[in-house]
């Protein structure tokens, strides 16, 4: 028995509909793995939700006019004690300077973190410049071992110019660490690939 043109039309008609779901689904499930990445590059270049940016070089123009920074330290799942070495400093706007803070290892053994980090006000974010900062990379401390970090930024002086920015006095720079699991070494991972070519 054949199947008739009307039936085999409503077949294919069924075949692109299922076709288009499960391309949906797959696609819905590749934007979900995508977002946070691209949040994070979205705040990074806009500044939004108070997070910084990372420059190479410093402002070539300072203000006479004076910002006040002060800073805050946390630790989530982390046995680190974690602090600034100073609460606040008053700096000119466009002037880089260095700060430090410092994490000592409360554990009996070597832990690994990394920070997070965000400004307040929000909008103050795109403004705060980081050079150098121990937040760009994983810091692994040794049971009872202290460290301190630098941070190297300065207050963009456009900051004055936008109606959002130009009346805050006070900008808070806050990081929070994380446990993290250490990176493997580079020839570790390429030692592991050969040898897993080798088993082939």
């Amino acid at each position: 028995m054949t199947n008739s043109p009307q039936s085999t039309r409503k077949e294919r008609a069924n075949g692109v509909i299922v076709g288009t779901c499960v391309a949906f689904v797959a696609g819905m499930v590749g934007m979900a793995y995508a977002a946070v990445p691209l949040y994070d590059m979205f705040c990074r270049v806009t500044g939004y939700n108070g997070t910084t940016q990372r420059v190479e070089q410093a402002s070539d123009i300072i203000l006479d006019e004076k910002i006040r920074v002060t800073f805050d330290a946390n630790t989530s799942g982390l046995p680190w004690e974690f602090k600034p070495v100073q609460r606040d400093i008053d700096v000119r706007i466009g002037e880089t300077v260095q700060v430090s803070y410092r994490a000592k290892n409360l554990s009996s053994k070597p832990t690994t973190g990394q920070a997070t980090f965000n400004v307040t006000p929000m909008a103050a974010g795109a403004y705060f410049n980081k050079v150098q900062c121990f937040c760009f990379t994983e810091t692994t401390l040794q049971p009872g071992e202290e460290m301190e970090m630098p941070v190297v930024f300065f207050v963009d002086p456009e900051i004055v110019k936008t109606v959002e920015t130009k009346g805050i006095k006070t900008l808070t720079l806050s990081y929070t660490f994380y446990p993290r699991e250490p990176s493997k070494p580079l020839a570790e991972v390429k030692a592991k690939a050969g040898e897993a070519q080798n088993k082939l």
